[in-house]
């Protein structure tokens, strides 16, 4: 009996501490998308949403950053392979498999824009005129829905906006889609020359929401629910918009805290 029960007892051990160390940690998966979030050529990240994290959970829980395209991050935060990622647009295809945290900390009254080569003598002025036309996307990304769901667009899947707007600098396709407010502070930030680019006529404007979302596995801890409810303490007490305010953000509307 007694050697029975000492392993018996060194296996709830290990995995009472396994679940310990995973709750401990919070992985964040972060994209290279300045000024919002950046991964160095070393692999350090940095950005909005580990300001965010660490603002609401650094002295409970360890912060490990998972940097990754953005495509590969949001595959892994569907999986449950990491456990946090930020600046996402809440559709109806990713409230299948993620969780959303309220309030979002992006709110902007912005556009989606057109970015042609400056010369080129494109011309879009309603949103048929993009038929035909190779536009270069994030891989994973939404935008709006019409444009989203349109089969007959041809769309070129690229790793990040600063490639979408490099490859039509380079004429190897026509257009890349961004939003306009965001877009431009990070071709800002990186240098890429606005100048020889061209915005096209057609826009599609609309209030644009950025979330924090949580895996579904990881959406049932404590840590979750301990995240969830200091997000929702910073954003009352206005806390949350000295956190973004150095991003050039807007404060957050107060119907969205509701």
């Amino acid at each position: 009996m007694q050697q029975l029960v000492l392993p018996l007892l060194f296996l709830c051990f290990y995995l009472s501490s396994n679940a310990y160390a995973e709750h401990r940690a919070i992985h964040v998966a972060v994209d290279h998308a300045p000024p919002y979030s950046s991964v160095s050529n070393e692999g350090e990240s940095s950005g909005l949403i580990l300001d965010i994290i660490r603002a609401t959970a650094a002295t409970k829980y360890q912060i490990r950053a998972v940097p990754c395209p953005v495509s590969r991050c949001l595959r892994m935060l569907e999986q449950g392979d990491v456990d946090v990622m930020g600046g996402l647009l809440k559709t109806p295809k990713r409230l299948e498999t993620m969780v959303f945290v309220n309030p979002p900390y992006m709110a902007l009254s912005s556009s989606y824009v057109f970015y042609g080569k400056k010369g080129s003598d494109l011309s879009v002025s309603q949103f048929e005129d993009l038929y035909g036309k190779r536009i270069a996307v994030m891989r994973g990304a939404a935008f709006f829905e019409r444009f989203d769901k349109d089969k007959k667009l041809s769309k070129v899947d690229v790793t990040s906006e600063q490639v979408a707007l490099d490859l039509v600098l380079k004429g190897r396709v026509d257009l890349a889609i961004a939003i306009e407010d965001t877009a431009e502070v990070a071709m800002k930030v990186l240098k890429q020359p606005i100048s020889q680019l061209e915005k096209m006529d057609y826009r599609h404007t609309n209030v644009i929401y950025g979330y924090m979302a949580f895996s579904r596995k990881f959406s049932q801890t404590p840590a979750a629910q301990y995240i969830t409810e200091e997000m929702q303490e910073l954003a009352k007490n206005k806390l949350l918009d000295k956190l973004i305010a150095p991003y050039a953000l807007p404060p957050i509307p107060p119907e969205l805290m509701q």
